[in-house]
């Protein structure tokens, strides 16, 4: 089970269950690799609804990997994503709120 508290987000790849979380070390390698801006700029994307289907897979790595996985971008082109684009949009936006918010603050509260 993912636990919010420690920032972690569930993600099923492949009918198999994956925990993901943002670890500073990810997300120094994810604004290394950001096209435009920092984690800021990505997070104020999300929150305005302006993000791109980049920005969830970069996310969706970043979590994964702080998360043990040991995939890369490449290996998500094949998977069957338990939910869809939908769900993926929304476990990338939920990492960034567990990654930016303490625990039991509103923006961290959701489930997943």
């Amino acid at each position: 089970m993912a636990n919010p508290w420690a920032g972690e987000v569930a993600l099923t790849l492949d009918r198999q269950r994956h925990v993901a979380k943002l670890t500073l070390g990810v997300l120094a390698e994810l604004e290394a690799q950001l096209a435009t801006g920092t984690l800021i700029d990505l997070v104020e994307r999300f929150e305005g609804g302006r993000f791109s289907t980049r920005d969830v897979l970069a996310l969706i790595v970043a979590g994964l990997r702080g998360g043990g996985w040991q995939g890369t971008a490449a290996d998500l082109r094949t998977v069957e994503i338990g939910g869809g684009p939908v769900e993926a949009a929304r476990v990338a936006a939920e990492l960034l709120a567990r990654a930016f918010s303490m625990p039991g603050d509103a923006a961290g509260a959701g489930q997943a």
